[in-house]
Order: structure tokens, then C-alpha cells, then sequence
């Protein structure tokens, strides 16, 4: 019976080729699986030569080939043979083709079988590393008994375990890995059995390939030194943070003359510096925003040293000014850097204007990629403006003087002077598209009492951040939550100035709002307020190549008053989104609904009556 479907499909794929006056002038305009529920059908597609054209008009094109088709039927098999299924056999596939005979729709048709299992893992000749550590590497490692023997994750395993030993001072051990079935052919067992080797230690340490950079610099971002115990985390992370410093466009640290085994392991890190100097200029539009114009110059080497200095200009329709950055790496020691910034910014809301001059300097304790703190001291000047219709409105008094504003002038003006703690933890798989993971933002800050100033307050907020894979890659829960309190202090009308006010909506936020939309309002405008709460959850599915489709649900509110939480007064928006994934990120574009509109909300000097956004950006929403 399989013997006459390949025949059919044979004869099938012959007319397809005869119907081709040269090879590549067939389009594939589909490609499909018919028994395809063991092994995920994205990753399958990936194995393949033969791909499916782009839905997309101005997408990519495939054509037919047919010696490529070939190599894939036997490549599916041996796919499946890798992940544990080598009874899966490709039964027959359909090959139909357009009327006109320029479009080809392929059907593979697969009987999977059963799968070999994994009975048990075994792990022999471990017992030098400490017992916590070797449950932990248990814990962690991809294969796991009772799943089918995928030799990928075999693999994985294997290097977990080779790493662990290297990570105990074990720099030339050795991991067999082995595979016996002793009573049932569908089940193996897995055993791993190490050869650690000697015990070794750091040695001498040689650099290469540096010209600006001197030797201090790069030996500083090390995080061992000759007579340390042989850990290979360690080395990882010395090499993470030498390209932390965008000084080279290559960093590697390996160790020389491992078959000799020696007890001092002699190191050479190996660099190639890149230009130090950086000119980023961008052009953009946002739903929000509309233009935006951005210049941004940046030099990696700002008198040797590492210290990097930079300016940023930005022009948009909601804020624009000048920053100037500086950057210390490495501050007494290797985890610290200080940085400094400078600004002139100006921040455009509905209801005013706000204007902030000064500078931040700040205190940051990096120990690993995931995990850093830091504090800083703030210095500046604000000033905020009502719009010219509030202030000439009489009925707006009462609000203005609510908000701490002069009420013949519509300004407010004082220093800011401030202390700040942060902290971020981040287990996140990608920053701009995550797809497992999770991330913790906090952020504390002080301003009067013990630095002085205009303005007293204490502010708290926090930002956490969840990824959760569904189905493989192809489908993710991504949730976030947002809570922010500001508690005022001295003369409450004062005590906060407009700049630090909380507002939501807008691409980030809760969708079916425009930016600076969702707060506390005076005589329709929005004016901001002390305390805020915000939710959002969303699917991200792959739809197609590089497209992908989103369905969300934003909620939250601002009140006007610190501690204000009340959930019965939560708005919320619903709607789909489109992502197409570029190397710079996803192009985002989310329509937002609003479920229960503000009442009142004035936008453009009009009452507000449309339900809905446009919201179109690169990077996911969160």
C-alpha cells in the first residue's frame, strides 16, 4: 500500500516537473503536514530546504525543486529518528498544481510510530562535585525519564554536565555518554560517567590584539586572577563583560596548553577593538509621538579608560531636549560603575508643559547579567506650564491650586533635589521579544529632608514583567503588572512637582488610550496624579515566517490622591495586534478598544467620542 502511494505521488511530482519549462519557476504557495503531533511543526519547517512562499505580496518567493524535495523527505525521517521516533516513516505526500501551472501546494503525509523512551539517567563517577549541586544539574537538565529519547537534549544534557565538573575546578574533565536497553527496546537507559582529572587553578594571564586599550583595562574586567580555582562561570562572565564595554568588535578568553594538563591553567584573552566613536542619526513616526527626529553621538574610549560620553538630541511633538551621558565602568571595583547624566527636557502632557534642567549622578552594582542595583542623587530645576485655555478659564482655579501652580501665572517652579534606589533582576530569553522568563523593576526615590529642596516626597514603584511559553516558541503568555504610589510631604501643594505625576495610556500602557490620556481629570484635561495601577496580558502567537498576531487585555487607572487605589474604577481596553519580526526587532501595530471610556475626557479641545487607537512601533509593547 505505501509502496502504490509513493507511486501516485510520484507520478504526481513528475507533472509538476513536467510542467516546469526550467527549475525555480514553480512558486510553493503552501506547505503542509498531515500527521505531524509528536514533534513541533515549526521547528520541523525549519529543518527543511523546502519552504513556503510569504503570504506577504512583497514577501519572499520559493520555488519548487525537485531534487531539494527529495533530500527533505529523507530529512524528515531522520528528524524524527533524532527525537526519538525511528519507526516515522513519510507515507506518501499530494502535489497539486495551479490551473495556471505557476503555483504548487504541497501535503506531506507522516505515520509517526512509537517513540523510544527514556527509562532512567544515570549519572556515574560525579561524586567530586558538592551533592547540592549535582541534584540541582538533575533538576535542570532538558531530558528528563518517561519523555522520548531526543538526542538533541541528550546533547544539552551532556554539556551541562561537562560544565558543571569545569565549574568545580575540573578544566580537562571528560563526560561519555551511553545508552543500553536491557529488557524493552522502546526503553533505553542514559548514563553519563565522568572522568574528572585533576583539580587546576588560574594562571598567568596573556592579552593579545589590544592597541587603544591598554592592558589595565581589560585585566580590570577579569573576575579572577592567577591561583583562583578553575571555574568556567567565571570565565564566562569576564568575557560577557568585556563586550559590555563596546570596546571590541571580538573578545575571547580560552586557555593554552590544556594537553599538558597542567596544575596552573595559563589563560590568553584575545580582543579586536572597534571604532570608538559612534554617530547614530533615526527619522521615525509613532501614532503617538507623530515625527521624531533623533541624533545621538557616543565615544566608547572618552580619555582611555573605558569612560564612555555622549550627547542625545530628540524632537518630537510630546518631548524633546539635549542629554549628555558619562560613564565610569569601573569604579574602584570591577561590579561598580558611576555614571552622570545632564538634561534639558521638555515634556508636552494635555493639560501643561513641563521643563526639567539639572543632572543625576548615579551608582550602579552589576554582579551578573541578570541582577543590579544602584543609587543616585538627583539635582534639578522644574518648571511647568498650564496651557493658555486653563489659565484663562476661571473655572480652573480651584484645580491650579490643587496641582500647586501659581494661579496668575499657571507656573510652578523649584528644585528637585533627590535620592534614589533601583533594582533589576531579569531572567528574560530576549529584551526587545521575550518568549520565556521573567523581569522585576523597582524603584524608590526621596526628595527634601536629607537633600533639601523645593519639592518633599517619597515615591515607590514597581514593573514585573512574565514570559510563558505555551507551545514551544510559537505561542507565549506574556503578562505585566505596574503599581506607583507617590506620598507627599511639607505643604502638600508643593510638595510634588508635575514632572514626577503618573499618567497612563499609549503603546506601552493600556491601548485604547493615547498617551498622557488616563488620569485624574480637571475640567476634562489630564492632569496626573500620585498613585497608579496597571495590568496587561497578552498572547503572542507565530502566524506565518516572521509574522506574528497578538490579542490583549490593558487595564489600570491613576488617582489623583497618594494611596487612592480603588479597583472599581479601573479602565480597560481589549483589541489584536500585528508583529513582523525585523532584525532590529518586531514592527508593532495594536488597534485598542476602550470597554468603558472616561467620562468627560476632553482631547484636541473636544469631547472625546471615538473608542479606539492606532498604536504603530518597533519593539514589543512590554
Amino acid at each position: 500500500m505505501a509502496a502504490r502511494l509513493r507511486i501516485i505521488a510520484f507520478v504526481s511530482l513528475m507533472a509538476v516537473v513536467a510542467a516546469c519549462r526550467e527549475e525555480g519557476t514553480i512558486v510553493i504557495h503552501s506547505l503542509k503536514f498531515d500527521g505531524v503531533h509528536a514533534v513541533d511543526e515549526g521547528r520541523l519547517r525549519a529543518a527543511l530546504a523546502t519552504k513556503q512562499s510569504s503570504k506577504i505580496p512583497w514577501g519572499r518567493k520559493t520555488y519548487f525543486d525537485r531534487s531539494r524535495f527529495d533530500t527533505d523527505l529523507k530529512r524528515i525521517e531522520a528528524f524524527y529518528t533524532d527525537r526519538g521516533y525511528p519507526d516515522a516513516r513519510v507515507t506518501g505526500f499530494d502535489v497539486k498544481l495551479s490551473p495556471d501551472q505557476t503555483k504548487v501546494d504541497l501535503t506531506i503525509k507522516i505515520a509517526e510510530g512509537d517513540p523510544i523512551k527514556v527509562a532512567s539517567i544515570d549519572f556515574v563517577g560525579f561524586d567530586v562535585i558538592p551533592a547540592r549541586h549535582l541534584n540541582d544539574l538533575k533538576s535542570r537538565m532538558p531530558i528528563k525519564p518517561g519523555r522520548p529519547r531526543d538526542r538533541q537534549l541528550v546533547v544539552s544534557t551532556h554539556e551541562m554536565a561537562l560544565n558543571e565538573l569545569r565549574d568545580h575546578g575540573f578544566p580537562y574533565s571528560k563526560v561519555a555518554t551511553g545508552e543500553d536497553s536491557p529488557s524493552n527496546p522502546k526503553q533505553v537507559v542514559v548514563t553519563f560517567t565522568a572522568e574528572p582529572g585533576p583539580v587546576a587553578h588560574f594562571g598567568e594571564v596573556e592579552i593579545a590584539g589590544n592597541k587603544s586599550v591598554s592592558d589595565r583595562v581589560i585585566r580590570r574586567e577579569l573576575t579572577f586572577k592567577p591561583g583562583d580555582l578553575y571555574q568556567r562561570s567565571v570565565v564566562q562572565d569576564s568575557q560577557r563583560r568585556l563586550y559590555g564595554l563596546e570596546l571590541f568588535q571580538f573578545a575571547n578568553i580560552e586557555s593554552v596548553n590544556t594537553e599538558r594538563q597542567p596544575a596552573e591553567v595559563p589563560t590568553r584573552v584575545t580582543v579586536a577593538e572597534g571604532n570608538h566613536q559612534r554617530v547614530n542619526f533615526g527619522v521615525g513616526y509613532g501614532t503617538e509621538e507623530k515625527g521624531r527626529v533623533d541624533a545621538e553621538y557616543h565615544h566608547l574610549n572618552f580619555f582611555g579608560g573605558a569612560r564612555s560620553a555622549g550627547a542625545h538630541v530628540r524632537y518630537s511633538s510630546l518631548d524633546r531636549g539635549v542629554r549628555l551621558d558619562f560613564n565610569q565602568p569601573f569604579f574602584f571595583r570591577p561590579h561598580f560603575s558611576l555614571g552622570g547624566e545632564g538634561q534639558q527636557w521638555y515634556t508636552y502632557t494635555p493639560a501643561y508643559r513641563s521643563i526639567v534642567s539639572g543632572g543625576k549622578a548615579t551608582l550602579t552594582h552589576r554582579q551578573n547579567p541578570h541582577t543590579s542595583w544602584s543609587i543616585s542623587l538627583t539635582s534639578e530645576h522644574d518648571r511647568s506650564e498650564v496651557t493658555p485655555e486653563i489659565l484663562n478659564d476661571s473655572r480652573f482655579r480651584p484645580a491650579l491650586i490643587a496641582l500647586g501652580l501659581n494661579v496668575v501665572t499657571g507656573t510652578q517652579n523649584g528644585t528637585l533635589n533627590a535620592m534614589g534606589f533601583d533594582f533589576q533582576h531579569s531572567t528574560a530569553d530576549n529584551l526587545l521579544n521575550a518568549h520565556r522568563g521573567y523581569q522585576i523593576a523597582f524603584h524608590a526615590e526621596q526628595a527634601g529632608r536629607l537633600v533639601p529642596g523645593t519639592f518633599n516626597y517619597y515615591a515607590a514603584s514597581i514593573d514585573a514583567r512574565h514570559y510563558l511559553p505555551i507551545s514551544g516558541q510559537s505561542l507565549v503568555l506574556a503578562s505585566r503588572l505596574q503599581l506607583g504610589n507617590i506620598r507627599p510631604f511639607g505643604q502638600d501643594q508643593l510638595a510634588v512637582p508635575l514632572s514626577k505625576k503618573y499618567f497612563l495610556g499609549g503603546a506601552t500602557s493600556i491601548r485604547g488610550w493615547g498617551r498622557y490620556e488616563v488620569s485624574p481629570l480637571a475640567e476634562g484635561l489630564p492632569i496626573g496624579g500620585n498613585s497608579m495601577l496597571a495590568f496587561s496580558e497578552e498572547i503572542r502567537a507565530v502566524l506565518r515566517g516572521n509574522l506574528g498576531g497578538v490579542l490583549f487585555l490593558d487595564g489600570g487607572n491613576v488617582w489623583e490622591k497618594s494611596g487612592g487605589f480603588a479597583l472599581g474604577d479601573l479602565r480597560y481596553a481589549i483589541g489584536p495586534g500585528l508583529r513582523y519580526q525585523t532584525p532590529i526587532g518586531p514592527i508593532r501595530f495594536d488597534v485598542g478598544y476602550q470597554l468603558n471610556p472616561i467620562p468627560g475626557l476632553i482631547i484636541n479641545r473636544q469631547p472625546e467620542q471615538r473608542r479606539w487607537r492606532l498604536h504603530f512601533s518597533i519593539g514589543q509593547a512590554y
